[in-house]
């Protein structure tokens, strides 16, 4: 296993580029569907048959899309670097990419749980849930994904890893949106720090950070290159 340690923060800027849809590009609406209303705890309580509905439908998307050139070059990173990516998204194409260790901030889309157990978690691919199907321990099942108004169970582990990287990358994603803004003050002073993103980002320590200011695909396959250059060149 290589010894330095990448640490990646992707968000829905990798995900844009394979077709899937942003929340804010689509402007508070998803194929009609009011954000609000079908990501939110008080939407489920509300109407959860519109909210399965609405995951049944990005659960076809998700499976429908392919992984693009930025998940590929993280992939392709591991052959030569320890790296651990955490992500803001929810589908799964970091790992049909081919990166193992993928840590899922928001949960994740083909997995559903029981509204009861929370631990009572099952992988259904792009299969729909409707109302009337259980866990088995008879709890109606629900989307395994964190919605407005929960907490982010997994923001610990994330922070512990980004507390351990050797060399920080964040992707497609704003950082103005917490808890997962936080998270690049969990990383070590004077580690190499790099963003990708098209737009700038709101940083507190801009001039700390590479930034390619490109969109994920182009941007991280440069990024990729530079790194696996590097290690090359040092004879690792």
């Amino acid at each position: 296993m290589p010894d330095t340690k990448i640490v990646v923060i992707t968000g829905a800027g990798v995900s844009a580029e394979s077709g899937l849809a942003t929340f804010r590009d689509a402007g508070g609406l998803w194929e009609g569907y009011d954000i609000n209303e079908v990501a939110s705890i008080e939407g489920w309580r509300k109407d959860p048959e519109n909210v399965l509905s609405f995951y049944n439908l990005r659960r076809k998307q998700a499976a429908k899309a392919e992984p693009n050139e930025a998940h590929l070059a993280l992939a392709e990173l591991e052959d030569h670097y320890d790296v651990s990516i955490v992500t803001q998204n929810v589908d799964d194409l970091h790992e049909r990419a081919g990166s193992n260790q993928v840590l899922h901030l928001h949960g994740e889309l083909k997995k559903v749980r029981s509204i009861n157990d929370p631990s009572l978690i099952k992988d259904i691919g792009s299969d729909a849930i409707e109302m009337g199907d259980v866990a088995e321990d008879g709890g109606q099942l629900r989307p395994h994904v964190v919605w407005f108004g929960e907490m982010v169970p997994m923001i610990e582990p994330a922070a512990e890893e980004v507390s351990t990287a050797d060399i920080l990358i964040v992707i497609g994603t704003s950082l103005v949106v917490y808890p997962a803004a936080g998270l690049i003050d969990y990383a070590r002073p004077n580690i190499p720090k790099y963003i990708v993103d098209p737009s700038d980002p709101q940083l507190y320590d801009r001039e700390d950070w590479h930034h390619y200011k490109e969109n994920a695909g182009t941007g991280v396959r440069k990024l990729a290159d530079k790194l696996i250059k590097e290690k090359t060149n040092n004879g690792e």
